[in-house]
C-alpha cells in the first residue's frame, strides 16, 4: 500500500466502517471525485508549501470546490446561488481557499476533457473575479433577481420546485401513511433501537431549539447518504409531519461534526468553540449572504450534529452539460469568483481575522496571480498522481476492508 493510501484511511479511521466501502468507490470514479474525497491530504501537502503568497487571515470555508456551490432557500423563504459547505471552515490564509477551488477547476476540466488551455482561462477569470471583487471591499449575492446566463435560469428553476417534489422523490404511501423510501439508493434502514433514540432526540429537539420548526411531531427516520467528502459520517433524514396542517411536512437533515481536517496545518489561533457543530453554523452564517434554513446544532450520544432543512431547491450547476457552453462556462466561474471574495469579505474583522481594508490592499497586490495559477497546476497534476496511486491500491484490494 502506498504512503498516500495509508493516509487517506487514517483520514477517514472516524467513519462508519460500512459506509467507507460506499466512499471508496466513488473516489475511484474519476480524479475530481478522488480530490473532493481527500481534502485533509490536499492540505497536509499544501502547508509544506514554501512558493504560497503571503495572504491575510480570514474565514474559509475549507473544502471549496465545483461541487461546493450551488442553491438553496434562506430562511427568508428566497433563493441563493452561494458556497454552501461548511464542514472545513476554518481561519486561515485566504488563498488557500483559492488554491483548493481553483486546482479543483483544473482536475474537474480535465476529468470533462475540456482543453486544457480553456481550464487554465477559467482558472485565470476565477482569480481575476475574487481580486477584483476583494479589491471593491464590498460583498454580494446571487439570487433570481441579481444573476445572468445558466445561474439566473438555475435559480429561476429552483424557485419554481415545491416540497410536493421533494416528497415524492424521497417518499411513498404505504398503508395509508407517508413514510421515507427504503428504495431510494441513498437512504438506509436503521436499527430498531437506534431508530427509536433518533425520534425521541428530534422530539426533544423539536421542543426545546429556538431554530426549530413549530408544530411538528415525528414521523420517520433514515440513515442518509450524500455528497463524497462527507461519506461515512453519521447522517440521518428525518420525516416531519405538523400537527396544525394536514398533509404538511418537512425534511430535516442531521449531519456529523467533525473537527475541520485543515486544523493540524493552520497556525492561526481559533476561537474556542462550544462543539464542532457551532463552529460550522457559526461560520456558515458569517459566510452566506443569508443562512440556510433551520440551521442549528444538536447532541446525540455524545457526538455533535448540524441540523438543517433538507430542500427541493438545493444542487449543483452540472458542468459537463455546458462543456461546451464557452460563454456559460465563464459566467459561471465568474459568479464563483465574486461569491468566494464576497463571502470574505462578508465575514471580515471577525475573531481576529483581516479587515476589508487589509484585504483591499491584498488584492490590489498584482504578483500573487500569476503565481497561483502555477501552484495549482501543480497541486492538480500531484493530486492526478494521487488518484492513479490509489486507484492501483484500490484495484490491489488494498480498501476491500474498511478496518483502519
Amino acid at each position: 500500500m502506498s504512503t498516500r493510501s495509508e493516509n487517506i484511511k487514517s483520514f477517514n479511521r472516524n467513519r462508519v466502517h460500512e459506509m467507507l466501502e460506499l466512499k471508496y468507490e466513488a473516489m475511484k470514479e474519476n480524479a475530481f471525485r478522488f480530490y473532493r474525497g481527500t481534502c485533509g491530504l490536499f492540505y497536509e501537502r499544501l502547508s509544506q508549501l514554501k512558493s504560497i503568497p503571503k495572504s491575510p487571515v480570514g474565514w474559509i470555508c475549507g473544502d471549496l470546490h465545483l461541487e461546493n456551490f450551488g442553491s438553496y432557500r434562506g430562511n427568508n423563504n428566497l433563493v441563493y446561488f452561494d458556497l454552501n459547505d461548511f464542514d472545513e471552515a476554518i481561519k486561515a490564509p485566504v488563498l488557500w481557499e483559492v488554491i483548493r477551488m481553483v486546482t479543483s477547476i483544473l482536475i474537474a476540466f480535465q476529468t470533462l476533457e475540456i482543453e486544457s488551455d480553456q481550464a487554465m482561462n477559467m482558472a485565470a477569470l476565477f482569480i481575476k473575479s475574487y481580486a477584483t471583487t476583494l479589491f471593491g471591499g464590498k460583498a454580494m449575492d446571487l439570487d433570481p433577481r441579481t444573476s445572468k446566463g445558466i445561474v439566473c435560469d438555475f435559480l429561476t428553476r429552483a424557485e419554481k420546485s415545491t416540497y410536493e417534489d421533494l416528497l415524492r422523490k424521497r417518499t411513498l404511501e404505504k398503508r395509508g401513511k407517508i413514510q421515507l423510501d427504503l428504495e431510494d439508493e441513498r437512504h438506509f434502514k436503521l436499527d430498531k433501537a437506534l431508530k427509536r433514540e433518533l425520534k425521541e432526540h428530534m422530539m426533544g429537539w423539536l421542543r426545546e431549539n429556538s431554530e426549530s420548526p413549530y408544530n411538528y411531531k415525528v414521523k420517520d427516520v433514515v440513515y442518509r447518504i450524500a455528497g463524497t467528502g462527507s461519506l461515512g459520517q453519521k447522517r440521518y433524514l428525518f420525516l416531519l409531519k405538523s400537527t396544525i396542517r394536514k398533509e404538511n411536512y418537512l425534511l430535516v437533515d442531521m449531519k456529523q461534526a467533525f473537527p475541520s481536517s485543515l486544523a493540524p496545518y493552520v497556525r492561526e489561533q481559533q476561537p474556542h468553540w462550544p462543539s464542532e457543530a457551532e463552529r460550522i453554523v457559526a461560520v456558515q452564517k458569517r459566510m452566506q449572504h443569508v443562512s440556510s434554513s433551520l440551521l442549528s446544532t444538536s447532541k446525540f450520544k455524545g457526538e455533535d450534529y448540524v441540523m438543517q432543512e433538507l430542500q427541493p431547491v438545493k444542487d449543483t450547476i452540472k458542468f459537463k452539460l455546458i462543456r461546451e457552453d464557452y460563454r456559460n462556462m465563464y459566467q459561471v466561474i465568474d459568479d464563483m469568483g465574486m461569491l468566494t471574495a464576497s463571502s470574505q469579505l462578508r465575514s471580515s474583522g471577525m475573531d481576529g481575522t483581516a479587515s476589508k481594508d487589509e484585504l483591499k490592499v491584498f488584492a490590489a497586490k498584482k504578483n500573487w496571480q500569476q503565481s497561483l495559477l502555477t501552484i495549482c497546476a501543480e497541486q492538480a497534476a500531484l493530486v492526478c498522481s494521487d488518484y492513479g496511486a490509489f486507484e492501483q491500491d484500490f484495484r490491489n484490494g488494498d480498501y476491500s476492508s474498511t478496518e483502519n
